[in-house]
C-alpha cells in the first residue's frame, strides 16, 4: 500500500473506509507508473535535449545534452532511475511532465537539484 500507517489512520479518521483507501493507493501507484513512462518516452528517440542545468564553468543558461538513455523504475509514488548522457549521467530521484515538449527531473549526486529538459531551446 502506498500510504503509511499514520496516513491510513488519518484517512480512516476522515471517514474513508478501507476499500476507498486501497483504491486511492492503487490510483497513486498507477499515476506514478504513467508519469515514469511519459518521462522515459520524452527522452526515447531524442538524440539531443536542452536543459536549464547549472553547470560549472559554463556561461550559458541553457545546456545541450546528447542523450544515451533514461531508465526509470517506480515504487509507490517514487520515481527513481538513471539519466545517461554521452559522457556522464546522474541518478533520477523524481520527476514530472510539464508539457509535451518539457519535463522536470530531480537529479541526485553530481547535480543535486531540479532540472528542466526540453526538446527545443525555446521551450525553456
Amino acid at each position: 500500500m502506498h500510504f503509511t500507517q499514520r496516513e491510513q489512520q488519518a484517512l480512516r479518521d476522515a471517514g474513508l473506509d478501507q476499500d476507498t483507501i486501497e483504491a486511492a493507493s492503487e490510483a497513486v501507484v498507477a499515476a506514478t507508473d504513467d508519469a515514469a513512462a511519459e518521462l522515459e518516452s520524452f527522452f526515447d528517440g531524442r538524440e539531443t535535449v536542452y536543459s536549464d542545468m547549472d553547470i560549472a564553468h559554463s556561461s550559458s543558461e541553457i545546456q545541450e545534452h546528447t542523450v544515451e538513455y533514461c531508465d526509470l523504475f517506480t515504487h509507490a509514488d517514487d520515481i527513481r532511475g538513471y539519466l545517461r548522457f554521452d559522457t556522464w549521467g546522474a541518478p533520477v530521484e523524481g520527476g514530472r511532465v510539464l508539457t509535451d515538449e518539457k519535463v522536470e527531473l530531480s537529479l541526485g549526486p553530481t547535480v543535486h537539484g531540479r532540472v528542466r529538459f526540453a526538446a527545443d531551446e525555446d521551450a525553456l
